[in-house]
């Protein structure tokens, strides 16, 4: 079985080293870049199976970087793990609104890098959950086609817009999505959805979910996603 090809992006050396060391001991094909330049030219010539993404680049940045690849359509699919510094929320959501998949705050764990590789290699794997699919998972069933939700066996009733947010978090577990992306996908004609609003959603959602509340988990500065399964 051929190894899968991962590019990390960095312009400090050691950092590249390290993360190619790393990823190369898990059995990864790693191919490195310096450069927002270069990366976009590999990205382009060669065949990968995702990007490991420095922000803070000389030249052209990593969300510069990020955008380019979303809207090539040879290179629109690739997942990109971010990495980027603390403080550097607004850059993260930015990201993630151009179509990162992830992100990881320096200075960080070599083995929590490897594990956020491994997992979104894994749900890059998967068939996606369609929008009339039902969704089992953490004892939790949600049936679109219904919209109902059994919580513990227990019947759980829902909003209109409680209900949106479950599901667009759930279809995903362990995805980021930041509270505009969450504002477009539960967005109804008769509910105005802001960013501030999604907060007030949440709580109202974990409250009525009871223990079940505590899998959808807040990302500081971010949004929220849905607890993936261990």
């Amino acid at each position: 079985m051929a190894k899968q090809r991962i590019l990390v992006v960095d312009d400090e050396e050691d950092i590249l080293e390290l993360v190619r060391y790393h990823l190369a001991r898990e059995g990864y094909e790693v191919v490195v870049s310096a450069s927002g330049e270069a990366a976009l030219k590999k990205a382009k010539k060669e065949s990968l199976d995702l990007v490991v993404l420095d922000l803070m680049l000389p030249g052209l940045d990593g969300l510069e970087v990020a955008k380019a690849l979303k809207t090539d359509a040879k290179t629109r699919s690739l997942p990109i793990i971010m990495l980027t510094a603390k403080g550097e929320d607004a850059d993260v959501v930015s990201g993630l609104e151009i179509g990162a998949d992830d992100y990881i705050t320096k200075p960080f764990s070599p083995r929590v890098l490897v594990a956020r590789v491994k997992t979104v290699l894994r749900r890059r794997s998967r068939e996606p959950v369609g929008e009339s699919d039902a969704i089992s998972i953490h004892d939790l069933d949600i049936q679109p086609g219904r919209r109902s939700v059994i919580a513990g066996g227990q019947p759980v009733e829902l909003t209109y817009t409680e209900f949106q947010l479950l599901h667009t978090l759930a279809r995903r577990p362990g995805w980021v999505f930041t509270r505009s992306q969450i504002v477009d996908a539960v967005r109804g004609s008769d509910y105005p959805v802001t960013d501030r609003s999604v907060d007030v959603q949440v709580v109202g959602l974990r409250k009525k979910l009871g223990p079940h509340g505590s899998y959808i988990e807040t990302v500081r500065g971010v949004g929220y996603r849905f607890k993936e399964k261990p």
